[in-house]
């Protein structure tokens, strides 16, 4: 079973910055796992933002591409989302998702508010 803890999260004002960490454990296998990060706005449906594969390759939603960064450091079994130029819209929970195979995991998320 794999648990996924994420932090980072926050008030921040329009056009500021934020990095996300996810941190993962249960699994000796979590680099070859798919990581991704998810938001949920208030009434709306969960979204990708990002993903990252075993061999590092990236994906991103068109709302994030140019602003964020995702990443991950095997060795410390964590995930990484670097937001830049936030905007108000960016306003939403986070969370950190792991898939392999058939599996997938979710963290509890983190709150990020965009807001002067």
């Amino acid at each position: 079973q794999v648990q996924l803890v994420e932090s980072g999260g926050g008030l921040v004002q329009p056009g500021g910055s934020l990095r996300l960490s996810c941190a993962a454990s249960g699994s000796t296998f979590i680099s070859l796992f798919l990581m991704g990060w998810y938001r949920q706005a208030p009434g709306m449906q969960r979204e990708l933002v990002a993903d990252i594969t075993s061999a590092r390759i990236t994906n991103y939603a068109d709302s994030a591409k140019g602003r964020f960064t995702i990443s991950r450091d095997n060795a410390k079994n964590t995930v990484y989302l670097q937001m830049n130029s936030l905007k108000p819209e960016d306003s939403a929970v986070y969370y950190c998702n792991a898939a392999r195979q058939l599996s997938t995991y979710w963290g509890k998320g983190t709150l990020v508010t965009v807001s002067s």
